[in-house]
């Protein structure tokens, strides 16, 4: 071997040396016979580096993966050979070799063994175990292979090339299974009993290892082989030795999952629990082992699962009596379930919580509750309001991996309390309510967590107990009595001035959750205005309050609309300072972010549109809200203009976008019903515009510039209508110069916008603005790009659809004598690029657009007053393409996108029959399927099928017709 490459593969080899190595690797993988030198390598121990006889095992591993069929008989017994060898010297040496290397070893012999176990290879575990014996590297080994077998068995995170290969790997799988079952299974097992028996007292990593491989082998062995008296004491017994607990819990919780009748099921998990019991497993001390107690967890939350279904099973079949014994069975953990549930570890608690689920859900099927599962209901819905609760080292400054841990653990239990709501809503109702009330009074002495979980209660409530439409204060008068009282306290009590982010936050999220009390009780109103507007909202300490309470404010204040009215011009005088825009300049420390501030736009805009003043006064108010960022923003401008650091005109572009930004926001108050023009608000928003598009003509930072004022004018369009269109040709004509592929396949949904819009309105200006848009988008699709520049062929494809979804509008908006007047020379261009996306490029989204376009063009044009020549054009292009593109290799007709692509083609077909008539069914019938060889049976069968009136006849066709056609 290259001594010098082999250096490479130390990982603090330099990298050069390891590219070397790399490009060995490669060069080795195709060579006829370099397995045999690394065959050698291994059976001799030639090599004493860790990294080599890695690098041997990788080759081996690589011809018997993908060469092994190139292999003669001889050399294939070669390579079982040099595996028994190697596994025989490892029992011989003086040291064990690396984990990395056994592990890689067992993947090997587990690849040769699912290759050659059927064929050549029939007593391979008989083999290895009379190498092994009981000696503990080569038991080591064999445990190793077992588990790297069922890898290859049963996993099913191995990913396969195609559907065909899946299912050849899972009926080989199957094979080798179901051959194992009937030849060495048994043999395996007792192999598996004399190594535990061996092994048990005197070497626990082999121990635990061989329960791991009984615990992956029960799941698909005959399980009276595992579930035994011989085998059960054994793992009992282990589950008394602290090294051994923890896999004695997995391998018992494998055997428990393992689907059996449910009658045995629930004898199997009876005689298990009354063991674990005696030996006192089912007394928690909060002082246990974790880790153990999370695998007992698992292992308890496995039984009354396993309980469960049992019983479920047996309702089913009508066998009540055994139903009923089995639900005794599960009423009986109810209290290990509890004790596991309030644990102070919340993986131990976590892993109940599907037993848990599960038994509510048995209780909500059951006509009526005992008082001990009333009990247990209360007892669960106690349990998880104290789980509920924060720790003391959660940390909400700085959020980590725990902390996120923590949150996907109160959703599990969010989800318990739903479930404990199904079962009984007036319990829910009255704990929660009894909770909330008697925190709420001592809130201030009571630490932080615990007020939050009340106020986090009464938020959950809305979930838990459902209405429509958020109506919790009407209909049934117990429960709205009982919330409006609880929001009550909440709004009176003073709770808001809580010094913790925690609270303060749930304070804010539950206001804006129950918004309705305020139209019950509107004397509340002022005092959560003042909450959101002063240091315990927007002007907290904490910018994350402060973000998260811009946001709510927001929708605090649309949900009460009309009810706003008295507090308008207090409220827009008090955000007034929030609303400015923050200068460029270092060091200026902003109380909100320009995203919160897009909220408090958006509220500001809210509050004027939806009052109940006049236009003037609403003029009046949306112009002071305006003016300060119009006058910003020229200032802004003449800035960037002059400035020659790149780091600040990034700066000030980025704040001249936020003040287009934040305008923008504001139109998004008005509606169907309170229009710009009817506030009077129209001509503030022309002056925005003309303020804003002479930053489209800023020859810097110009992506970022143009993408704000592209928006604002996307807004203008929906808000101003037709007092736009003045303005549109010469931003347009600003935005098309010097533009990138991403600068167009912006603008293009703008022309679409105002096409769609506007139709015959904007036919002038799209008949003038037709051929400049489309040269800047030819020319960008023109220009050279590397071959293996990913983004630069995905913008181009980007820029393609726009393209042609810019053709589909005009088409489809009836405009399409905007490309007829553009000259025949170039009429003819733009038919041949919709040809050519219907048939050349494989991407279907384009090519459907590319069908809807030609098959309306065939509507509009393809009559017999169309414009001369299109006829001709139907015929020699579109017609050919609607067979040339689903024949291409690339149309995949196993893709959803395709499909609707092959789809518009059969509408493409249908309607130039449809506009021809039988002229086209004789043209198809005499000269163009014959010149596709199509058989004459076939031509006359296609032809009928075009001529069926049920389009979907033909769609339906047209799919079959080319999957036959195709190798």
């Amino acid at each position: 071997m290259d001594e010098q490459a082999l250096l490479g593969l130390n990982p603090n080899a330099d990298a050069d040396f390891r590219q070397r190595a790399l490009a060995y690797f490669e060069q080795l993988k195709i060579s006829q016979d370099a397995w045999q030198v690394c065959a050698e390598a291994l059976a001799q121990s030639i090599y004493s580096d860790d990294h080599i006889k890695f690098f041997c095992f990788q080759v081996l591993e690589h011809q018997i993966k993908f060469k092994y069929s190139e292999l003669t008989e001889v050399q294939q017994q070669l390579i079982r050979e040099t595996l028994i060898t190697w596994l025989q010297a490892q029992m011989l040496n003086p040291q064990p070799e690396k984990t990395f290397i056994r592990n890689k070893a067992a993947q090997v012999f587990a690849l040769l063994f699912v290759t050659e176990y059927l064929t050549k290879w029939p007593k391979f575990f008989f083999d290895i175990l009379s190498v092994v014996d009981l000696n503990p590297r080569g038991v080591d080994m064999y445990l190793r292979i077992l588990m790297a077998v069922d890898a290859e068995l049963v996993d099913r995170d191995v990913v396969h090339t195609s559907e065909a290969s899946y299912y050849f790997a899972k009926h080989l799988n199957t094979l080798l299974k179901d051959t194992m079952r009937e030849q060495c299974i048994p043999s395996l097992v007792e192999s598996w009993y004399q190594i535990l028996q061996n092994y048990q007292y005197n070497n626990s990593e082999l121990t635990c290892q061989c329960l791991e491989v009984v615990g992956a082998y029960v799941s698909w062995i005959d399980l009276s082989l595992i579930a035994n008296e011989r085998f059960i004491n054994m793992l009992l017994g282990h589950m008394s030795v602290e090294v051994l607990r923890e896999e004695a819990c997995d391998c018992l919780f494998e055997i428990v999952n393992k689907g059996m009748d449910p009658i045995d099921k629930t004898k199997l998990v009876e005689s298990l629990c009354q063991v674990l019991q005696s030996a006192g497993l089912f007394s928690i001390d909060q002082e246990d082992d974790v880790d153990f107690l999370a695998r007992f967890s698992k292992l308890v939350n496995g039984m009354g699962q396993a309980l469960i279904a049992s019983w479920t099973k047996l309702i089913k079949n009508g066998d009540m009596k055994s139903a009923q014994d089995t639900l005794q069975a599960i009423e009986a953990k109810v209290a290990l379930m509890l004790q596991l549930l309030i644990h102070e570890d919340d993986d131990i608690s976590s892993n109940i919580i599907g037993f848990c689920y599960d038994y509510l859900h048995i209780l909500k099927q059951l006509s009526a509750l005992s008082d001990q599962q009333k009990a247990n209901v209360e007892a669960i819905m106690l349990a998880v309001m104290k789980k509920l609760t924060y720790d003391e080292e959660y940390n909400f400054e700085n959020e980590g991996e725990d902390e996120a841990m923590f949150v996907e653990y109160r959703k599990q239990l969010k989800l318990l309390l739903d479930r404990l709501a199904q079962v009984s809503p007036e319990l829910l109702l009255a704990s929660v309510r009894r909770v909330f009330n008697t925190t709420l009074q001592n809130w201030q002495t009571t630490r932080f967590m615990e007020v939050e979980v009340a106020i986090r209660l009464l938020y959950m409530l809305a979930e838990a107990l459902p209405v429509s439409h958020g109506a919790h204060f009407s209909g049934d008068v117990t429960k709205a009595t009982a919330l409006q009282d609880m929001m009550r306290t909440l709004v009176t009590s003073g709770v808001s001035a809580y010094q913790h982010t925690s609270v303060t936050l749930e304070f804010f999220e539950t206001v804006v959750r129950y918004e309705k009390f305020f139209a019950v009780e509107p004397q509340h109103i002022p005092t959560v205005l003042m909450a959101f507007l002063d240091h315990r909202g927007l002007r907290h300490a904490s910018p994350k309050v402060r973000s998260r309470t811009a946001y709510l404010f927001s929708r605090f204040v649309k949900s009460l609309n009309k009810q706003m009215n008295p507090f308008i011009e207090d409220v827009l005088n008090r955000i007034q300072d929030l609303l400015e825009l923050s200068p460029p300049e270092n060091g200026y420390q902003a109380l909100l972010s320009s995203d919160d501030q897009l909220f408090i736009y958006e509220t500001a805009g809210v509050l004027i549109v939806n009052s109940e003043y006049s236009a003037e006064r609403k003029q009046v108010l949306m112009r002071n809200l305006l003016t300060p960022l119009m006058e910003k923003f020229k200032v802004l401008l003449e800035k960037l203009m002059m400035a020659q650091d790149e780091e600040r005109q990034m700066a000030l572009a980025d704040c001249l976008n936020h003040a287009v930004g934040f305008a923008s926001r504001t139109s998004k108050a008005f509606s169907n019903k309170q229009t710009v023009k009817q506030c009077g608000c129209s001509e503030v928003y022309l002056d925005c515009l003309q303020t804003f598009l002479p930053a489209l003509s800023c020859p810097l930072q110009k992506e970022v510039l143009r993408s704000g004022v592209r928006t604002f004018l996307h807004r203008m369009i929906i808000c101003l209508e037709e007092e736009v269109l003045p303005f549109i040709p010469s931003a347009s004509e600003h935005m098309l110069k010097d533009c990138e592929a991403k600068d167009l396949q912006e603008f293009i949904p703008l022309i679409n916008q105002i096409t769609a819009k506007f139709k015959t309105q904007v036919s002038p200006f799209l008949q003038q603005m037709f051929m400049p848009l489309l040269r800047a988008i030819f020319e960008v699709l023109l220009l050279p790009a590397e071959e293996n520049d990913q983004s630069a062929a995905l913008e181009k494809q980007m820029l393609r659809r726009s393209y042609f979804a810019f053709l589909q509008t005009v088409t489809g908006s009836g405009m399409s004598e905007v490309i007829a007047n553009q000259g025949a020379e170039n009429v003819e261009r733009v038919l041949f690029t919709v040809i050519q996306g219907a048939v050349d490029y494989p991407d279907p989204i384009a090519q459907k657009t590319c069908f809807i376009i030609l098959s309306k063009l065939v509507e509009l044009w393809g009559g017999k007053d169309g414009p001369v020549g299109f006829a001709d054009f139907v015929y020699k292009h579109i017609v050919p393409a609607c067979f040339l593109a689903p024949l291409k290799q690339t149309f995949d007709l196993a893709d959803a996108q395709t499909v609707l692509a092959l789809s518009e083609c059969a509408v493409t077909l249908k309607t130039i029959h449809l506009k021809r008539g039988p002229e086209c069914i004789q043209y198809l019938q005499q000269e163009y399927l014959p010149s596709l060889q199509v058989a004459p049976e076939i031509i006359q069968e296609f032809c009928q099928a075009l001529q069926q009136p049920d389009a979907k006849v033909f769609k339906n066709y047209l799919k079959v017709f080319f999957q036959r056609a195709k190798p």
